[in-house]
């Protein structure tokens, strides 16, 4: 896994325990709940896959969300 490199939507490396903030707002699927653009997302880790990363929102617990609607804070 060291030798997959996440970038976000402007570019920039995010490794496992950055912050990010939402570029977008996000539907929760399977919930009614709405991520609002601009929302911190703290302490996040990653996954096999470059383009996925896992985190715990304020609402939502154990989200995985795409890097490219998100950007390090």
């Amino acid at each position: 896994m060291d030798d997959v490199i996440v970038k976000d939507s402007n570019g920039t490396v995010l490794k496992d325990g950055d912050n990010v903030t939402l570029t977008k707002d996000l539907k929760v699927k399977g919930s009614s709940v709405t991520l609002k653009r601009g929302t911190l997302i703290k302490n996040i880790r990653l996954t096999d896959d470059p383009a996925e990363i896992e985190c715990n929102a304020d609402k939502v617990k154990g989200l995985v969300l795409k890097t490219c609607f998100l950007k390090k804070a």
